[in-house]
């Protein structure tokens, strides 16, 4: 079975020997990831040759994803080097101060415009959400803040504010330099840290061409801006080739409780649009240290590939791990075991069931059509048992199903299934020429549909027949409807 799911493995010290990275590709590594957050230039390009040649030597091709650093914010350092915050205790971040004179009152910031990007009530978290602040004031030069999560904190941190709205631009001097860079050791990808907006991409896609580079662009998705907000979502995938979920900072910025939910939109949004799409961020962190994974990091790698993300990424596992070649191998197999899943082997765009039963084959196929045509705003479902709505609510769908039914057992019954609403209507004492009219007649009365909507209509032929659903119609509200 040929694995579908790619794997991205960033490079470091733990895979700088030629055999260490032979053994990765050899595994399995389909994307090397060189981390330009660390690292010279000399030492990317270096890398870089060792990665080509080695392809060459297994027989694969292996692609090179250069990472740029983008504007990480941090805290300065600590005249002791570490400190350690206390829960309640009062912490200031001091754009004035020596930058290498940090205590466990007070430390400098390299990123100085943050005090004009927060305020009052803001909560700041430092060192990848393991310290927790909220921000008590705010001066020209400095940020008071009491801490809520405390912990041990050393120098250069990452710094960031919960929520997003810092505005730092996201290609920095040293990313426009790394841009060349990666142009001269032939990157495949360039991908762009903490992007805002299109334009980004649009502005570090003119700084690589110029390069001399046609390097594709991965923009990562790590700022709750973005996540928040669908169409400037939908804006920057379309600038890019490939998107990253950057799971790290995008959960710092929008909080744990929505990074999955979060995840699953965007890998969605890129298939739908179109592009490739990375999961990233401590997919196997516990391989940094141990031979084999925990059962948590199986089921998240998983899930990922059973979302269709095209590609996992190894980060630190491969970087600076202890087993870099066994946590390849891991996720080689828990890609290739995820595969084996019948769903993995289906449209999730098409209706890709034998079916026996022409009511079933009515209601599945009526709500492919109503997800998929524009302006169908409700799907009326004339049904004696309720057994047609039950079909069409296990199909996933925005769109309000009505079943319409003159029996109080079948009006109670529709009440359990996800996205059924009931409504008494006893067809009956209707001539069947105006029935439909007359089922569209209590949704406009309901305030449910208006003048030139569409609403999509499933019944049988008969009245009062179970089973009998064997017809589906599409009529446009205000017209004449028979």
């Amino acid at each position: 079975m040929l694995r579908r799911t790619k794997i991205v493995a960033t490079l470091g010290p733990a895979t700088n020997t030629p055999e260490a990275l032979t053994n990765i590709i050899m595994a399995g590594v389909d994307v090397t990831r060189l981390n330009f957050s660390h690292g010279s230039a000399s030492e990317h390009i270096e890398r870089a040759r060792r990665v080509r040649e080695a392809a060459r030597a297994t027989g694969r091709f292996v692609a090179l994803l250069a990472d740029l650093q983008g504007p990480k914010l941090r805290i300065a350092r600590f005249k002791d080097h570490k400190v350690s915050l206390q829960a309640g205790q009062t912490f200031v971040l001091d754009a004035t101060m020596d930058k290498n004179a940090g205590t466990s009152e007070r430390v400098g910031i390299d990123y100085e415009q943050l005090i004009s990007d927060v305020a009052r009530g803001d909560i700041l978290v430092l060192d990848d959400g393991r310290i927790e602040m909220e921000v008590i004031s705010v001066d020209a030069h400095s940020i008071t803040s009491r801490v809520l999560i405390g912990g041990p904190l050393s120098n250069n941190k990452g710094l960031n504010k919960r929520g997003g709205g810092l505005s730092a631009d996201a290609l920095t001097e040293k990313d426009k330099q790394d841009i060349v860079t990666a142009a001269k050791l032939g990157a495949d990808y360039v991908a762009v840290s903490f992007v805002r907006t299109a334009e980004d991409m649009h502005v570090a896609r003119q700084l690589l061409r110029k390069a001399g580079s046609d390097a594709g662009l991965v923009a990562k998705i790590e700022r709750a801006e973005l996540a928040h907000d669908d169409e400037a979502l939908d804006a920057v995938i379309k600038a890019s080739d490939a998107v990253m979920v950057a799971r790290g900072d995008l959960a710092v910025e929008i909080g744990d409780a929505e990074l999955v939910a979060v995840q699953k939109h965007i890998i969605s949004r890129a298939r739908v649009l179109n592009r490739a799409v990375i999961t990233a961020t401590q997919m196997m962190e516990s391989m940094i240290t141990n031979p084999m994974p925990t059962r948590a990091e199986v089921s998240d790698v998983a899930n990922a590939v059973m979302d269709y993300t095209d590609a996992v990424m190894l980060s630190a596992e491969t970087a600076v791990g202890d087993y870099p070649k066994e946590a390849v191998e891991a996720m080689v197999r828990i890609c290739l075991g995820a595969e084996r899943h019948p769903s993995m082997h289906q449209s999730k765009h098409r209706i890709h069931e034998s079916m026996e039963r022409i009511d079933e084959a009515i209601a599945l196929s009526a709500m492919y059509a109503a997800n998929h045509l524009k302006g169908v705003s409700a799907i009326i479902c004339m049904t004696e048992t309720g057994s047609t709505p039950r079909l069409m609510s296990r199909i996933k769908s925005s769109l309000p199903i009505f079943a319409f039914s003159g029996h109080h057992s079948t009006q109670h019954r529709v009440v359990l299934f996800r996205g059924v609403q009931t409504i008494p209507f006893d067809s009956s004492t209707i001539a069947n020429e105006h029935t439909n009219a007359a089922a569209v007649e209590q949704l406009l009365q309901q305030g449910v549909v208006q003048n030139g909507d569409l609403v999509l209509i499933t019944k049988g032929d008969y009245a009062n027949a179970q089973g009998g659903t064997n017809s589906m119609k599409i009529v446009r509200v205000g017209s004449d409807i028979r």
